[in-house]
């Protein structure tokens, strides 16, 4: 049983599955059930929801599936965790390294990926004046979304 998703969001399922074909992993089909779940959200999802989620289409999962799955797609870009709630957010331009940067609704929960090359070369300009290298880069800005400021 697979859920319903719009055109886009299965543009992007087909892709992440084409992407594991390339790299040559296996896009099992309990691995496609909880990336559809990660696509279908609108916002990001904690591990126990998406385990919630997933036990409707699959009986015997458990909490170690979920986690295998989250980290098979964090290790290939298909995912970002989002630490300051211990979330999920399925990524929409994966199979390139690129910063993580995330506007966090405090009010609804709503979480949007953005991408901000200034933020980026600035970061990166600090960083080579200090001597640093940066591995990774994820930046989460909380807030309140224009939904929940204009209700």
């Amino acid at each position: 049983m697979s859920i319903a998703l719009s055109d886009q969001k299965q543009r992007i399922f087909n892709k992440a599955k084409d992407y594991c074909e390339e790299q040559g992993v296996r896009f099992t089909p309990l691995r496609a059930r909880v990336y559809e779940i990660l696509l279908h959200e609108d916002s990001s999802i904690g591990a126990y929801d998406l385990l919630d989620k997933l036990k409707t289409v699959e009986d015997n999962a458990k909490p170690p599936t979920v986690y295998r799955a989250l980290d098979f797609f964090l290790e290939l870009g298909l995912v970002h965790k989002v630490e300051s709630n211990n979330t999920f957010k399925a990524c929409h331009h994966f199979g390139c390294s690129h910063p993580v940067q995330f506007l966090i609704c405090d009010t609804c929960g709503d979480v949007q990926e953005i991408q901000s090359q200034g933020v980026k070369d600035t970061l990166e300009a600090q960083a080579k004046e200090n001597a640093f290298k940066i591995h990774t880069q994820t930046i989460e800005a909380h807030g309140i979304c224009k939904n929940c400021v204009n209700p």
